[in-house]
């Protein structure tokens, strides 16, 4: 039987159970690290896990923690807290162009993660050298993106719900302003974009619906021969499946897809702009 484990910061992996150890959701797990052991909180059971596991080699789980091994989990979480100020102050003593984000101590302390942002590549290799002689360990940093960032660090949306990346989101989509277009949404970065500073994930989500939609109805500034003259398309409502066409300054109508199709399509935005260039 497979499990997924969380760990700090989102960070997920699919572990077998050869023990089977009896786990249910929140959990929580010690297993295989690269070199030692890691502990983390159950978050999937169950058969999907065989499609997600990918191709690659998976550890196991080890045993389920005791009480001491809790304390030492949490004793961990005031120790990352102590590197993160450590090493954040180093960073601004050596005035290298990179933000800390977040700090993860290996549940068995062999090895500690300082994970950052960077708007281009760093030379840390000194930085690892002043971390290593103060800590001990196994250091590692690992650049991320902003999205990435935000993942780790949490939070609430403008819709007031917690960010979906920390929630449920299981990968990062490309999404591009073209998302927007299609929804008729206004080009506004600041109510487009989310605590990343990135173009809002929420954006995907009914985008299937839009252009399944936008095939069957008319663009924006397409022109009908109607029984009432030339009319311009100036609003479509997706929803109800309603077309308004504006005749003149002061007379507008509204009709339905059925009607629209019963109309003569005299050119659309794509035609007007072709001639515009032949012109």
């Amino acid at each position: 039987m497979m499990v997924e484990i969380v760990f700090k910061g989102e960070r997920k992996e699919i572990y077998l159970n050869p023990q089977q150890f009896p786990f249910k959701l929140g959990d929580y797990a010690i297993v295989e690290a690269e070199k030692g052991e890691d502990l983390g909180i159950v978050n999937l059971l169950g058969s999907v896990l065989e499609r997600k596991k990918g191709e690659g080699d998976l550890r196991n789980i080890i045993r389920k923690p005791t009480p001491r091994d809790l304390d030492h989990y949490r004793h961990n979480r005031v120790k990352e807290f102590d590197a993160y100020q450590l090493c954040r102050k180093r960073i601004a003593e050596t005035g290298l162009e990179m933000k800390l984000v977040d700090v993860e101590y290996q549940f068995d302390g062999n090895k500690v993660t300082f994970y950052f942002t960077a708007e281009k590549r760093v030379d840390f290799r000194e930085l690892v050298k002043y971390l290593a002689n103060v800590f001990k360990v196994r250091i590692e940093l690992r650049q991320i993106g902003v999205r990435d960032e935000a993942k780790r660090i949490g939070g609430y949306g403008t819709c007031g719900r917690k960010l979906c990346c920390t929630t449920f989101l299981k990968e990062f989509e490309p999404i591009t302003t073209q998302c927007a277009k299609e929804q008729n949404l206004p080009l506004n970065p600041q109510k487009l974009s989310g605590l990343c500073g990135r173009l809002l994930c929420c954006l995907m989500y009914e985008r299937d619906f839009y252009r399944q939609q936008m095939q069957k109805l008319p663009r924006v500034e397409t022109q009908y021969q109607t029984p009432l003259g030339t009319g311009r398309v100036v609003h479509v409502d997706v929803f109800n499946e309603r077309i308004t066409l504006s005749f003149s300054p002061e007379k507008q109508e509204t009709f339905d897809l059925e009607e629209i199709n019963k109309f003569t399509v005299i050119s659309t935005p794509r035609e007007e702009e072709e001639h515009k260039e032949e012109k």
